[in-house]
């Protein structure tokens, strides 16, 4: 048995990375592990369970609850896509909305939070080949990873794409909102005591500013092959 190829995809927010990661582990016939949509989950369970008040985030109460949490990955024939579920349910759309993506930073920053997701996600790739998108994939969880990209793109353009997904969806949340949040998200990723966004000096980077879909895929699965 041939040990499993791991694939880390870290970048900024909003820079495509889970839609290439998909398509690379559907043409590779890797696994796909969104670890955003993991912190993704945490965050409504946060948020279904009264984590969060006036005063933000009560971080004692979540971490208290981290053991009632159970996420996991299920593919869905008719999409033909993974959809993430969280204690059973099926949660693909729920996390994809401003009221998670305004509190994931703040969960995703509690060191608790990461330690139990890394350790799901070192168990799915000691079973599988694994191609893993997130913050800190190459940094932290697969240091030793088979081949590690960094994705970014201007914060303009990140906006602008993210605000054309929601519009599209009939979300009404304005662009200058949305640039304001991944100008946040940005500082507070990169800025965070545990675990920040960096670039690891084996990582590839990938400016798709200005690069289409299929060049961008194009590009990574040669360098991947």
């Amino acid at each position: 048995m041939t040990n499993p190829t791991i694939v880390a995809i870290d970048g900024h927010s909003s820079t495509g990375k889970s839609t290439v990661a998909k398509r690379l582990a559907k043409h590779l016939k890797f696994i796909y592990v969104d670890s955003g949509a993991m912190y993704r989950a945490v965050t409504l369970f946060a948020l279904k369970k009264g984590c969060f008040d006036d005063n933000g985030l009560n971080e004692v109460s979540l971490i208290n609850q981290l053991d009632d949490i159970s996420i996991d990955f299920k593919f869905d024939n008719d999409t033909q896509k993974s959809q993430i579920m969280l204690n059973g349910e099926n949660v693909e759309d729920s996390i994809r909305g401003m009221e998670v993506s305004q509190r994931v930073s703040a969960v995703a920053a509690i060191p608790e939070v990461r330690e139990k997701l890394v350790a799901l996600q070192r168990e799915m790739g000691k079973k599988h080949s694994i191609i893993m998108d997130g913050r800190d994939i190459g940094s932290v969880v697969f240091p030793d990873a088979d081949i590690k990209f960094f994705m970014t793109a201007s914060a303009e353009e990140r906006a602008r794409r993210r605000y054309e997904e929601l519009k599209a969806k009939g979300d009404a949340t304005s662009y200058e909102e949305i640039l304001e949040n991944v100008k946040a998200r940005d500082h507070m990723d990169s800025t965070r005591t545990h675990s920040p966004l960096v670039k690891t000096d084996d990582a590839i980077l990938i400016d798709n500013t200005n690069l289409s879909q299929d060049e961008q895929f194009e590009k990574m699965l040669k360098m991947i092959k």
